[in-house]
C-alpha cells in the first residue's frame, strides 16, 4: 500500500500525457488518457481495499474482509480522514462478533474521524450503546440509542433499537 498522494501524482502524470497526446494530434489517445486519469482520482477518495472489504462483508465473509483490510499497513498515510473512519468502522464490525472491548475502541475512533453515511453512524452508535448497556452504563446507552434513532431515517434499525430499549428496562 502506498501513500495516498501517489495516486494524485499518477493521475497528474496521466493528464499531462493526455495533453501531450492532444498537442501531437493524437486526439483519441488524449481523450482516453484523460478518462483513464479518473481511476486514480476515484481511488484517492474511495480506497480499493476498503471497497473490497465492504463487498466481502456483504457476503458475511469476515475472514475475507480482514484479509483485504490487512493490506492497508499504515492507514494514516494511505487513507484520507473519512476512509480512516470507515477503516475503523469495518474493524469494529468484525470485532463486535468476538471482542467487544476492542470493537468499542474502533467504533469510537470511527465516529471521531467521521463517517459519510448516517446509516453507518447509526450502526456504530447502536453498537456502542450495546457495549455501554453490557457495562451497566444506562445513561450513556440511552443517549447513544436516541442518537442512533435520529440517524436511522429509513427505520432499518428500528427493531434492534426497540429490542435494546426493552433490555435496558431490565437493568
Amino acid at each position: 500500500m502506498f501513500h495516498r498522494n501517489i495516486k494524485l501524482i499518477i493521475a497528474g502524470l496521466i493528464i499531462i500525457t493526455g495533453i501531450w497526446q492532444f498537442t501531437e494530434s493524437n486526439i483519441g489517445n488524449g481523450i482516453f488518457l484523460i478518462i483513464l486519469s479518473a481511476i486514480p482520482i476515484f481511488l484517492y477518495f474511495k480506497n480499493e481495499f476498503i471497497l473490497l472489504a465492504f463487498l466481502k462483508l456483504r457476503k458475511q465473509d469476515f475472514e475475507g474482509a480482514k484479509k483485504w483490510l490487512a493490506h492497508i499497513k499504515n492507514p494514516e498515510t494511505a487513507l484520507v480522514q473519512k476512509q480512516q473512519g470507515y477503516f475503523n468502522y469495518l474493524h469494529g464490525i468484525m470485532l463486535s462478533q468476538t471482542n467487544i472491548n476492542q470493537a468499542e475502541k474502533y467504533f469510537k475512533k470511527a465516529i471521531e474521524l467521521g463517517l459519510s453515511m448516517d446509516m453507518d453512524l447509526a450502526v456504530a452508535k447502536l453498537n456502542l450503546a450495546g457495549v455501554a448497556m453490557t457495562r451497566r452504563r444506562k445513561l450513556e446507552a440511552t443517549t447513544l440509542l436516541n442518537e442512533a434513532k435520529k440517524l436511522d431515517k429509513q427505520n432499518m434499525l428500528k427493531d434492534q433499537i426497540v429490542m435494546m430499549k426493552e433490555q435496558m428496562k431490565k437493568i
